[in-house]
């Protein structure tokens, strides 16, 4: 039998990434680790974060995300937008 299910509104804690040193100072002490920045690409630079999957890599304007069991992870702006609304 096919039923239907409401995702449950969870509340959560994020910071976006933008390309200046502040930011990534903001989120080393959100996440209470240091990041990495990788200028591979110097038009786009990305920070590197450690979580439960390994490495994570979080592009300017992705959101860094932190979850119930104390887990960060990205998600790309737009995916963020649609997902999630500010209280």
């Amino acid at each position: 039998m096919i039923q239907q299910f409401r995702k449950k509104p969870v509340v959560i804690e994020a910071i976006q990434f933008k390309e200046d040193a502040n930011s990534i100072i903001q989120i080393q002490e959100f996440m209470d680790s240091h990041v990495i920045v990788s200028y591979k690409d110097n038009e786009n630079p990305k920070l590197l974060i450690e979580n439960q999957e390994g490495v994570t890599q979080v592009s300017i304007e992705d959101w860094v995300i932190k979850e119930a069991d104390g887990n960060f992870y990205s998600c790309k702006a737009d995916l963020f937008n649609k997902t999630y609304e500010k209280i």
